[in-house]
């Protein structure tokens, strides 16, 4: 090797030297920083109870890190890196700092087990969240979302109208939909209405993300933090509807606020009708009685709600098969149009077709069209977080905010916490310190994370990608203009669910 150094041009020769001697520094330093960790950790553990690492180097380095991966996270938009790399590569290296910390230690087992069940926490919720998709996607492949976007714009509404219905549509949309899905349907929807009218569009969007974030709050498919609690049996199918009041006032306060800014001038009707395609009334039963499966799995049956949503997958792949026999009899096998107007199957070529685009219903386009940059994220998180409650740090915040602030005060503190970081791993802490607390503060948790987001733009993914859709006209700074009125909205909510549902708190 020294040979075939000494050959090469001096330039590249000092170049390699010093990355050689830049890889002989880094494995130097981690040598010494699990020498120096070791003594650290030997005496942190106690008999049979999970030691608190969080003073030790391996949990420092692990906490750094996560932070670190999530600043890149929060700023997605501006670096144009997938939000699931940092926190996918801080996952992996967090594991391993767990497993290394328990080692020293003498401790082979738990590590293992931990990560299993991490795991296992994970593909249920994949597994839910991938039918969800798939249905999503193939409901916008019949054109469900685009017909419907056609038939509000060609309404002629007035401008406040619009404002109103567009508010209304998401937070019962949501609830089905997901909060994500139902802001850029509805976004769509105000952007065709508001033409060259941004103030409109500002507070149109604003509108629409409270309402699709309250809308998602009080029903188990309607966010990823709700979908968690519903799986972890900390609140059933049917207790979620007793936050559904709270979720309104959330969104009716601000709602009502920014109404008074919108006029009621009548934008001119424009774009033709679309009409779904064949099946998609069938497809939309066929996703109502999948939640009904899920639903019937958790509650009678006893079993994950992950299992009734995959043999819901399987409804669609029957009827998928029938659709794409019908279609290809009836030469109707069309490639549609997506939300955006875009054809976004055009590039995808099926094996063994050469060229052409594969004509007809295909159920493995619509599960490949799923969001897996945000199922990877979940991975990402939902490992890291639980790498992090094992060094200690869970436990250390829950005593902080559970025994500090109280069950209220922390749980409304959750609400300002998923504005700022996000509402999944926060939920995902909150669940996995499993503080005690009453079915009332259970719920309380449960809207603040749902709803809380909507206090910044940043703050939930139906925020994040209207930013996108309405780029350089729905910003975080316009969106924070109304903060105000949100929070407002915010506090309404907590005071709702604490005076209606006060038989929740025993």
């Amino acid at each position: 090797m020294d040979t075939q150094i000494s050959t090469l041009p001096s330039k590249k020769q000092a170049a390699l030297k010093q990355r050689g001697s830049w890889i002989k520094y880094l494995l130097t330093s981690m040598l010494i920083l699990i020498a120096s960790a070791t003594p650290l950790l030997a005496s942190s553990g106690s008999g049979g109870e999970s030691p608190n690492m969080t003073g030790t180097l391996f949990g420092i380095f692990a906490l750094v890190l996560f932070v670190g991966a999530y600043c890149l996270v929060i700023f997605e938009e501006q670096l144009h890196l997938r939000k699931s790399k940092p926190v996918l590569f801080a996952a992996g290296v967090i594991w391993i700092l767990v497993a290394l910390a328990y080692i020293s230690i003498g401790d082979t087992h738990t590590a293992h087990a931990a990560i299993k069940h991490n795991l296992i926490e994970y593909a249920e919720l994949f597994l839910f969240l991938l039918v969800a998709m798939t249905y999503i996607n193939a409901m916008d492949e019949r054109n469900v979302f685009q017909a419907l976007r056609s038939w509000l714009v060609s309404r002629g509404f007035t401008l406040r109208t619009v404002f109103w219905v567009t508010g209304v549509l998401a937070f019962f949309i949501s609830p089905i939909a997901d909060n994500l899905t139902t802001a850029l349907l509805m976004g769509a929807v105000a952007m065709a209405v508001a033409g060259n009218n941004k103030k409109f569009l500002v507070v149109a969007c604003i509108n629409i993300v409270i309402a699709a974030n309250a809308g998602g709050a009080y029903s188990p498919f309607g966010d990823i933090t709700t979908l968690m609690v519903w799986q972890k049996g900390k609140v059933q199918f049917a207790e979620f509807f007793a936050i559904f009041i709270p979720s309104l006032v959330n969104w009716i306060v601000p709602a009502i606020i920014m109404s008074l800014t919108v006029a009621k001038e009548r934008p001119e009707a424009s774009g033709k009708a679309i009409k779904m395609k064949l099946g998609a009334k069938r497809i939309m039963t066929l996703f109502l009685c999948t939640i009904v499966t899920a639903v019937s799995f958790h509650n009678f049956l006893h079993l994950p709600p992950a299992t009734g949503m995959m043999l819901g997958l399987a409804y669609l792949g029957f009827f998928g098969y029938w659709l794409k026999i019908k279609e290809h009899r009836q030469g109707t096998g069309d490639l549609p149009l997506d939300m955006t107007g875009h054809n976004p199957d055009e590039h995808e070529v099926p094996a063994g077709h050469g060229h052409a685009p594969a004509p007809g219903f295909d159920l493995f386009r619509k599960i490949a069209r799923a969001e897996w940059d945000t199922l990877l994220f979940f991975y990402g998180v939902i490992l890291c977080v639980g790498g992090l409650g094992q060094f200690g740090y869970l436990a250390m915040a829950s005593h902080a905010m559970y025994d500090g602030l109280g069950a209220t005060g922390a749980n409304v503190l959750v609400g300002f916490l998923s504005a700022i970081v996000d509402n999944i791993p926060v939920m995902f802490a909150v669940l996995t310190m499993d503080p005690h607390m009453s079915h009332g503060q259970w719920l309380l948790v449960t809207l603040t994370a749902g709803v809380g987001g909507s206090l910044l733009s940043i703050g939930s993914a139906a925020g994040v990608a209207l930013m996108g859709s309405a780029r350089g006209i729905y910003t975080f700074g316009a969106h924070l203009k109304w903060s105000w009125a949100i929070l407002l909205g915010y506090a309404a909510s907590v005071a709702t669910h604490l005076f209606i549902n006060a038989r929740y708190f025993h």
